[in-house]
């Protein structure tokens, strides 16, 4: 009896397994076999379809600069992680190690920052992109994206600072480092997990930003992936190229899914850090 009931739960386990892998890889796997097909070929069902139309993915190539929005992307993603954990690990490291008064009001107000909608701000960050002169400058979302990154890799890096063994620091302290020596030669090799979840969600928010990439550039040169995905059109205004469409959003979608997998135990680590203490 105990043996068929271990059985049963095992059986709906793995079911309940397949039925998350299939929700999940579903619409990619969707978007792959739409990307292969036009006309009327793109309203038929089928698994994979017969002639696949691989000019979808020369086209937006070939009429638009979309190797130039993947390098955009790429640029303003990159620059976004990086000064996201460069400001990230040092606020951590004052929220997080030194003790002064107001510390977890401080924190509270750095997370509330990240809970407004981004329409609620969008106008002031245009007033601001506008006055610092980088309107239609990817320096702008460069800026404008750390308003929704930086809160976040701050609140998780402080927590992952927080149960770091305090014995590390007094060791170093008694040593004569100082607090920049003991994040970069200390905290930091011990915080690579946490850095690497952090910085990929960055970096995945930042590659996929709309709105503000839409408001502060201009120029098809200049516009990431996103917008040049939304902008994307046919031979009329009435009609939309969903075989391209498809095409370019799994040519953006591609490289996250790779990162994800290259990173993913250093995610896992990430995630789980501080849920145990020894």
């Amino acid at each position: 009896m105990m043996r068929a009931r271990a059985t049963l739960g095992r059986l709906l386990f793995y079911l309940l397994v397949a039925v998350i892998v299939v929700y999940t890889v579903f619409p990619f796997y969707w978007a792959i076999v739409s990307s292969l097909k036009s006309g009327s070929s793109l309203y038929s069902v089928e698994a994979f379809p017969r002639h696949p139309a691989w000019s979808n993915y020369l086209a937006i190539f070939r009429e638009q600069p979309f190797g130039r929005n993947i390098a955009n992307s790429v640029f303003v993603a990159t620059s976004v992680v990086a000064l996201s954990l460069l400001l990230a690990i040092t606020a951590s490291y004052a929220l997080g190690r030194v003790q002064f008064r107001g510390r977890t009001t401080l924190l509270l107000v750095v997370l509330s920052v990240s809970m407004f909608p981004q329409v609620a701000v969008l106008s002031g960050m245009f007033e601001l992109v506008r006055a610092l002169g980088l309107y239609n400058n990817l320096l702008s979302l460069s800026l404008s994206y750390m308003i929704f990154t930086l809160p976040f890799t701050t609140w998780v890096l402080t927590t992952f600072m927080r149960e770091l063994p305090k014995e590390l620091e007094e060791a170093a302290l008694v040593d004569g480092a100082r607090p920049f020596t003991i994040i970069t030669k200390v905290f930091m090799p011990l915080m690579w997990p946490a850095l690497a979840t952090t910085g990929l969600l960055a970096f995945i928010a930042a590659w996929n930003e709309f709105l503000f990439a839409l408001t502060f550039t201009l120029s098809n040169d200049l516009r990431t992936v996103p917008v040049a995905i939304a902008l994307i059109s046919g031979a009329s205004q009435f009609e939309l190229p969903w075989g391209r469409v498809m095409a370019a959003s799994v040519i953006v979608t591609t490289p996250l899914v790779v990162l994800v997998l290259i990173f993913q135990r250093r995610i896992v680590s990430g995630l789980t850090a501080g849920a145990v203490k020894g």
